[in-house]
Formats: structure tokens, sequence, C-alpha cells
């Protein structure tokens, strides 16, 4: 279990060296972006702190992931029925770092975790599964779910079980396919339904 982990922090720190090296966006304006986020607080919340375990939390995440996100969808690389309409309705790139800055800058609230899912989920999350092949969650992500922010890898700290469950079946089937380097991909291939759900809700329990 160590030797996942330790592959899975070397990977993602050479990613993230690369991504720091790389980095050209520029910050967006956060007062601007709240004047923006009209539309999204209707899903979102208007701080970010969705109620509906369908549409994420965006509060506190990442400027940088929530941008690439969004222009991802703009430019199908990423594709929702929903978001994708509405990320093209944006009115530009500039609007779009706006948006994730504001949202950047809000506080994500805290969740609730299974307590009976939360063993097998914290093991997985932080070792991995040897045997499997699946990498430790916490080796990109954080130990608290916080993220990477230089390297666009999301805070999911608290995040919705839901959420998070939809999204590793999306990598796992190749629907979503907007990972750097397939590396969600290959991660979310080797994982069961049951695997999904334990750590899913060791993850809405976290608190950064």
């Amino acid at each position: 279990m160590k030797n996942v982990t330790i592959l899975a922090l070397v990977v993602c720190l050479g990613l993230s060296f690369t991504v720091m090296a790389n980095e050209t966006l520029k910050a967006g304006d956060a007062t601007k972006g709240k004047e923006a986020s009209a539309t999204c607080a209707a899903c979102h919340g208007a701080d970010g702190n969705s109620v509906n375990p369908d549409w994420p939390k965006l509060a506190g995440q990442g400027a940088g992931y929530l941008a690439k996100q969004l222009a991802d969808f703009r430019s199908d690389k990423r594709n929702d029925p929903t978001m994708t309409a509405m990320a093209k309705g944006i009115a530009s790139d500039a609007d779009v770092k706006d948006l994730a800055a504001y949202y950047s800058t809000q506080k994500a609230k805290s969740g609730t975790a299974n307590k009976e899912k939360v063993v097998v989920g914290e093991a997985i999350y932080k070792g991995g599964n040897l045997t499997t092949g699946v990498a430790a969650c916490a080796a990109c992500h954080g130990p608290t779910g916080s993220g990477n922010v230089a390297a666009k890898f999301p805070k999911i700290a608290g995040q919705h079980a839901k959420y998070t469950i939809t999204q590793l079946k999306a990598f796992k089937s190749g629907k979503r396919a907007n990972d750097v380097g397939k590396m969600m991909r290959n991660i979310a291939k080797n994982m069961t339904d049951a695997e999904m759900d334990a750590v899913a809700e060791y993850i809405s329990g976290l608190s950064d």
C-alpha cells in the first residue's frame, strides 16, 4: 500500500511543478465575479455551498481549477447537459476568471459522513488499494482534502458524497475525460462501487 501512495505522490508532485512553471492564469476580480454569479446561485447557492447533492459545492475551491472546468465545459472537453449550456452562456473568459475568483474566496461548509463507511473510506483515501492499484487520494488532494491549488487538483473536503460518486463513475466509464494525464481515469477504473461509496462518504466528512 505504501508503494501505491509513494508512486501517486511522485506523479502528483511532478505535475504540480510542471503546472507551476507554466502557470499563466491571471487572478480574476472576486467583486465582479459575485455580480456575475446570480445565475449560478440557483444550483450552487449564493456563496457556493449547494444544498442539492447532485450539484457540487464550489466555495473555497481553487480559482485555477474552477476556471479550468468552466473553460472545459465551454470547449466541450467536459460535458454535462446543464453545465455545458450554462458555461457557454458566460460572456467572456474574463468573466470565467472573475467567477472562479469569487467562489474561491467563499467559506466552504462542512459535510457529514456515514459513520458505517468511513473506516473503509479512510483506508482507501490515505493508503489506496495495493492489490488493485488504486492510488491514495491523499497523495494529490491532501490529507484533509484541501487539494493543491498550484497543480489545480481540486479541494474535495466536505463535497457531497453523491456528487463525488457520480464523478468517479464518470471517470471510470470515460464519460468524463478532462483529467490531466488520465490520472483520475486510471485510478477510478480500478475502484469498485463499494470503494467509491466508502471514500466518497469519508471525503464528505473531511474539513480542511
